[in-house]
C-alpha cells in the first residue's frame, strides 16, 4: 500500500459510491478501479445510467396505471352536489408546488459546488502547468547560456590571454565545468509532453462545464416556468393551460430522470478515481516519466530523496568554481590584459544570471509546490464536485416526485373544470346570477328587451291589483290567473320579483302613455277573460 498523503483524505461518500456495486450490460461483475479507456468499466458506468432508465420506465408505468384507474373509476355526480376533489387538487398543486421549489433550490446548491470544484481543478492544472512550463523554459535558458553565450565569451578570452599558458588551463576547465552543467540539465525530465496534456485536459474540462452549467441552468428555468404555467391553469380554470402544463410536465420529468442517469455514473466515476488517484496517474505517466519521480511529486514526503539533487548539485557546485576561476582572471590577468575586460566582465555576469536560475529551478522542482497543486484538485474534484453532484441527484428525485403530483393532479382539475361548467349550463339561464346568462344576454340583445318589457308589464299589472276590492282578486280563476302569468312573461315567477324604481314609466314612454297603460291594465284586471291589447 503506498503512504498517505498530508491533506487529503478519501471522502466517506465518495468510498461509499466506490462501494456501489460495479457491472457490465451482462451483469458480470465489474472491477472498481477507475479506467475511463477499458470497455468493461465503460459499460459499468452505462448500467448505472440504465438503472436510472428502468426507474424512468416504472414511474411511467404507476402514471399510466394511475390514469386509468382514475377514468376506469369515474361517477357522474349530480350537478347540485358539492364536489369534494377541489381541496384534494389544491392540496395536491401546493404539494407539488414546494417540492419543486425545493428541488430548484437543492438543484442551484449542488451546481455551484460541483462547478466550484471544477474550476478548483482548473485552477491547480493551470497552476501545475505553469511551474511544469517554467521548469522547461529555465533548463532551456540555462543551457543555451552555456552553450552559446558562455563558449563565445571563453573563445575571445583565448584569444586574448594566449601568451599566458596557465590563464588558458583556467578557461580551458572553465570550458569542462561548463559541459558538466549542460550534461546535468539534461538530465533532468523534460515536461512538455505533460504540459500539453495537461493544457488539453483543462480544456476539454472547462469546454464540458460550461455547458454542463448552462444545461442545468436552462432546465432550472423550465422547471420555474412549467410550475408557474401549472399555478396560472388552475388560477384561470383554463383546460389549453392545463394541457400544455401536462405535456411539460411530462417532458420535464424524462429530462429529470435522464439528469439522474448522467450524474449518477459521473459521481461514481469520480468516486472510483478519488478512492485510489496514484495508481491511474502513475499509470498514465509510466511511459514518460520515472515511477521515482511521479512517486516524489504524488506523496511529498521528507523521507524521500529528491530525485534531482544530485543534477542540482553539480550544477551549484560548477557554478561555485567557475565563479571563483573568474574572480582569481579578473584580479590577476586584468591589469596585464585590460582588453579582455568585456568578456570577464560578461562571463561573471552569465554565471551571475545562471545561479539565479539554478535557485528558481531548485524551487519549481521541489515537491511542496506541485504536490499541494495535485492536493487542491483532488480537494476540488473529490469533495465539491461529488458533493455537487449527489445534490444533483437529490434534485432529480425531487424533480421526478414534484412533476409526478403535477401529473396525478392534472386529470382531477380537468374534470373538476368540466363539472363546473356542467353545473352553469344547468342552471337557469334567465337567472340573473348565472354569469352564462349573462353572456347569453349579452349576445342577444333584443329578447333582453322584451324580457323587460313583459316585467315592466308584469309590475304594472301588480300595482294595479292592489286597488281593487279583494272579492275582485279573489274569485279569479286558477286558470285565468295562470294565462295572465303566461301572457306576462311566460314564467309565474316574475311577477313577483321586485324591480328598481316601481312605479317609474320606462325612459321612452311619456306620462300619456302610463296612464292609458294603467287604464288599461286595470280594465284588464277587473274584468277576467278579456284579452290584452296587442
Amino acid at each position: 500500500m503506498p503512504p498517505a498523503r498530508a491533506g487529503y483524505a478519501v471522502p466517506w461518500w465518495a468510498a461509499w459510491l466506490h462501494g456501489l456495486p460495479h457491472r457490465g450490460l451482462r451483469l458480470q461483475p465489474v472491477p472498481a478501479a477507475f479506467r475511463p479507456r477499458d470497455p468493461d468499466y465503460q459499460q459499468s458506468l452505462l448500467f448505472l445510467g440504465l438503472v436510472s432508465a428502468v426507474c424512468l420506465g416504472l414511474n411511467l408505468l404507476f402514471l399510466t396505471v394511475y390514469l386509468i384507474c382514475l377514468c376506469c373509476c369515474r361517477r357522474d355526480q349530480e350537478p347540485e352536489t358539492k364536489r369534494p376533489h377541489s381541496r384534494c387538487v389544491t392540496w395536491m398543486a401546493i404539494t407539488a408546488g414546494l417540492i419543486c421549489c425545493m428541488a430548484v433550490g437543492v438543484g442551484f446548491y449542488g451546481n455551484s459546488e460541483a462547478n466550484d470544484g471544477v474550476y478548483q481543478l482548473l485552477y491547480a492544472l493551470d497552476h501545475a502547468n505553469h511551474t511544469l512550463t517554467g521548469i522547461d523554459s529555465l533548463v532551456a535558458g540555462t543551457v543555451l547560456q552555456m552553450q552559446v553565450g558562455l563558449e563565445q565569451h571563453l573563445a575571445r578570452l583565448n584569444e586574448v590571454l594566449a601568451a599566458r599558458g596557465d590563464y588558458l588551463q583556467t578557461l580551458k576547465f572553465m570550458q569542462q565545468l561548463s559541459g558538466s552543467i549542460v550534461l546535468q540539465l539534461s538530465g533532468l525530465p523534460v515536461w512538455q509532453g505533460t504540459s500539453a496534456n495537461l493544457t488539453a485536459l483543462a480544456g476539454q474540462v472547462a469546454y464540458v462545464e460550461y455547458y454542463r452549467w448552462l444545461a442545468y441552468l436552462l432546465f432550472f428555468i423550465l422547471i420555474l416556468a412549467v410550475c408557474l404555467l401549472a399555478c396560472l391553469g388552475l388560477a384561470k380554470r383554463s383546460r389549453c393551460l392545463l394541457a400544455t402544463t401536462l405535456c411539460s410536465a411530462l417532458l420535464t420529468l424524462v429530462l429529470g430522470w435522464a439528469s439522474m442517469a448522467v450524474d449518477t455514473a459521473a459521481a461514481v466515476g469520480t468516486s472510483d478515481f478519488c478512492v485510489a488517484p496514484d495508481e491511474f496517474i502513475m499509470n498514465q505517466t509510466e511511459s514518460d516519466i520515472s515511477t521515482a519521480v511521479v512517486h516524489y511529486y504524488l506523496y511529498c514526503e521528507q523521507s524521500l530523496s529528491n530525485p534531482f539533487q544530485q543534477a542540482l548539485t553539480v550544477f551549484q557546485r560548477s557554478l561555485t568554481t567557475m565563479q571563483i576561476q573568474v574572480q582569481g582572471l579578473i584580479q590577476f590577468a586584468l591589469p596585464l590584459f585590460p582588453t579582455a575586460e568585456n568578456d570577464l566582465l560578461g562571463v561573471q555576469q552569465l554565471l551571475n544570471s545562471s545561479e539565479t536560475s539554478l535557485h528558481q529551478l531548485t524551487a519549481m522542482l521541489d515537491c511542496r509546490g506541485l504536490h499541494k497543486d495535485y492536493v487542491d484538485a483532488l480537494i476540488g474534484i473529490c469533495y465539491d464536485g461529488v458533493e455537487g453532484l449527489l445534490y444533483l441527484v437529490l434534485f432529480s428525485l425531487l424533480v421526478a416526485a414534484s412533476f409526478s403530483t403535477i401529473i396525478c393532479a392534472a386529470p382531477r382539475a380537468w374534470r373538476l373544470f368540466a363539472g363546473r361548467d356542467r353545473d352553469y349550463d344547468d342552471m337557469d339561464e334567465e337567472d340573473p346570477f348565472n354569469p352564462q346568462a349573462r353572456r347569453m344576454a349579452a349576445h342577444a340583445p333584443a329578447r333582453g328587451h322584451l324580457r323587460s318589457f313583459c316585467s315592466y308589464s308584469s309590475s304594472l299589472g301588480s300595482q294595479s291589483s292592489l286597488h281593487p276590492p279583494a272579492q275582485t282578486v279573489s274569485n279569479a280563476p286558477v286558470s285565468e290567473y295562470m294565462n295572465q302569468a303566461v301572457l306576462f312573461g311566460g314564467n309565474p315567477r316574475y311577477e313577483n320579483v321586485p324591480l328598481i324604481g316601481r312605479g317609474s314609466p320606462p325612459p321612452t314612454y311619456s306620462p300619456s302613455m302610463r296612464a292609458t297603460y294603467l287604464s288599461v291594465t286595470d280594465e284588464h284586471v277587473r274584468r277576467p277573460g278579456a284579452e290584452f291589447p296587442a
